[in-house]
């Protein structure tokens, strides 16, 4: 079992595990309150991947973890993710306010 530091590596890894055994894959959370520790596991039985933490802002990590978790499982392996991830975003116009018109 390999705990791996980078965020980001974590994810991409994952999604490739995914993606190359989707009947085989699970997505284990364990969070140890008295510790403030969570840890989150992907494994295909041949290979594990972890990934430790104890930082709070991480929960939101998590949670598009989960998104592209979802959207995989629902849509299929071979799915676009990047509107889940929020990598590709296009700028959008500058919104006016409610103001008086001049």
């Amino acid at each position: 079992m390999v705990y791996i530091v980078p965020w980001d590596d974590f994810v991409e890894r994952c999604v490739q595990l995914f993606r190359a055994s989707p009947q085989n894959t699970r997505y284990v959370m364990k969070y140890r309150h008295s510790d403030g520790k969570l840890v989150l596991k992907v494994t295909d039985d041949k290979e594990c991947l972890k990934f430790k933490t104890d930082q709070a802002q991480d929960a939101k990590k998590m949670e598009k973890l989960n998104n592209i978790f979802f959207t995989l499982m629902a849509r299929g392996p071979e799915t676009d993710i990047t509107e889940v991830t929020g990598k590709e975003q296009t700028a959008q116009p500058a919104k006016r306010g409610r103001g008086r018109k001049q």
